[in-house]
């Protein structure tokens, strides 16, 4: 004979269980699914409207302004003084040199201004980490000048050895930021920056011609190639013996 099977009886306990896990399951995947959308619109990155493009324009002119031009023409300006020897051609390139570097930092105030309130700044590239790091230094740069002790004071060393430091890492963070921000304008607006980044490599190779020739312009006057001058001409201490005797034969 077969035997009839026993019917299976599921205690009432034990469908709560179940119920329970199921309910448990469907609200964690619902849970799941709510945090990637809050996600995905917390971190989607706005549409480009003329308005917005004009002030990523901006933000970059800005910073090429004040990190890409106005910095190393100061450095420029501030070198011509160790070739003066009036106290007053001195004073004037100081003044020019500290001007020139005021200016330079509050335009790159005014970028990080423009950068906080219009764009998404999650720092989640090189570009921002880059920018915030030359914002801190080029105020503490500021700072530093207005500290300046007096030439032949104690500390005089050690205040320029940090305010050249300071200043030559906030030139070329400048200048690689600058770069680096011409590759996101391109990734952002899928629009050229080839020839932006052409000129300001040109830009840019033309002020460190400038700072290569300024190094030897003292040694190349004394050569006598500057147009105008007449070529030097040796002293009787520099002449030799042999030479001497030739023109007293001649």
């Amino acid at each position: 004979m077969i035997s009839a099977q026993k019917p299976v009886h599921v205690s009432f306990p034990a469908g709560i269980a179940v119920l329970s896990l199921l309910l448990s399951v469907v609200s964690a995947n619902d849970l799941t699914r709510r945090e990637n959308v809050h996600s995905s619109n917390k971190h989607k990155i706005p549409e480009i409207t003329p308005q917005l493009s004009f002030q990523i324009k901006l933000h970059g002119f800005l910073l090429w302004a004040s990190v890409g031009f106005l910095m190393p023409a100061a450095i420029l300006v501030k070198r011509m003084s160790n070739r003066r020897e009036s106290r007053r051609k001195q004073r004037i390139i100081l003044y020019i040199h500290a001007i020139t570097q005021v200016v330079a930092a509050l335009l790159a105030t005014a970028a990080a201004v423009l950068s906080i309130i219009y764009f998404e700044n999650s720092f989640s590239n090189d570009h921002q980490r880059i920018g915030l790091a030359i914002y801190g230094a080029i105020w503490l740069q500021a700072l530093v000048g207005m500290i300046r002790p007096h030439r032949g004071s104690k500390g005089r060393s050690f205040w320029f050895l940090f305010h050249w430091l300071v200043g030559t890492a906030v030139s070329l963070l400048g200048v690689i930021n600058i770069y680096t921000g011409l590759q996101a304008y391109h990734r952002r607006t899928s629009r050229n920056a080839t020839v932006w980044t052409v000129v300001f490599t040109v830009e840019i190779s033309s002020l460190f011609f400038i700072y290569l020739l300024q190094e030897k312009w003292h040694y190349i006057q004394r050569q006598g190639v500057i147009l105008g001058n007449e070529p030097v001409q040796p002293t009787d201490q520099e002449m030799s013996p042999r030479c001497q005797r030739k023109e007293e034969i001649i």
